[in-house]
């Protein structure tokens, strides 16, 4: 799964591919609940919906002028991707995770990032290199210049997408496949900016992405790994800070109950 409005970096059509074709292709239209999918996860992403929100199919069809069918099934592919969660009475929420899971996230991110920039270490070539430095650079210059007002949340959506194109593309440049499709599915990097957009503008230590690829860039794979390590740990303690008045707070008083009638009051009692 990608992330809205990011473009993940693909390779070029081979141009003997292209003269072959005689007929002008199109490109595949995504589904409609393609596209509910993605209206979703980019207003979680931009905090229009924050965790513990309350979802209604209703509400949402209207919004994006499409049928309940669609947005039913968004709906159900973010719950399975660990998004949304839904209990009985109660509906269907953007999902708090626990302590335990927000612990697992970076226990896991760490894991696979490690390992990620351990192979970059060892396999990245000089021009790579180059360019995350020119990639971590431009991530610690937007960190350092964040606005205040009215464009805070889009400069915010802004540098999580520079931070997660750099991450990915030091799994890219570690050549493992596996690995980068491992990061890509587990929402690693999804559940990061999703974390801190709920924790809000956060102040970090000078260069902290260029010391980072710095240390990569030296080619010492434990040292990378090492480093990569810290790194992803640096923010665990401040979100577990935030997230404890969520984890709390009981979602079922986020609806509104419509009062009982008499005769329903009488019902229930016999």
């Amino acid at each position: 799964m990608l992330t809205p409005r990011i473009v993940w970096r693909k390779e070029p059509i081979p141009l003997e591919l292209v003269a072959a074709s005689k007929t002008k292709t199109r490109t595949p239209q995504p589904s409609l609940a393609d596209r509910a999918y993605h209206l979703v996860l980019d207003q979680i992403l931009r905090g229009s919906l924050p965790l513990g929100s309350v979802l209604s199919r209703r509400k949402l069809a209207e919004r994006f002028n499409m049928s309940l069918v669609p947005v039913a099934q968004a709906l159900q592919r973010l719950e399975i991707e660990g998004l949304l969660e839904s209990r009985p009475r109660a509906g269907t929420r953007i999902k708090v995770p626990s302590a335990q899971e927000i612990r697992e996230h970076f226990e896991l991110r760490q894991a696979l990032e490690g390992l990620s920039s351990r192979f970059c270490a060892e396999r990245a070539t000089f021009q790579e290199r180059l360019e995350l430095k020119r990639l971590a650079a431009n991530v610690d210059a937007l960190y350092a210049k964040a606005p205040v007002g009215d464009h805070a949340d889009d400069w915010f959506f802004v540098v999580n997408e520079y931070h997660v194109d750099l991450h990915m593309r030091i799994a890219e440049y570690a050549r493992s496949g596996l690995l980068k499709s491992e990061i890509e599915k587990s929402h690693v990097l999804l559940f990061n900016w999703l974390y801190d957009t709920t924790r809000g503008r956060r102040i970090l230590p000078p260069n902290f992405h260029r010391d980072l690829i710095s240390v990569i860039g030296e080619g010492d794979p434990r040292e990378a790994q090492e480093a990569m390590e810290g790194h992803v740990n640096y923010g665990l303690e401040s979100i577990q800070v935030t997230m404890e008045p969520l984890i709390r707070k009981n979602w079922r008083l986020t609806r509104q109950s419509k009062p009982r009638t008499r005769i329903a009051r009488k019902l229930r009692h016999r």
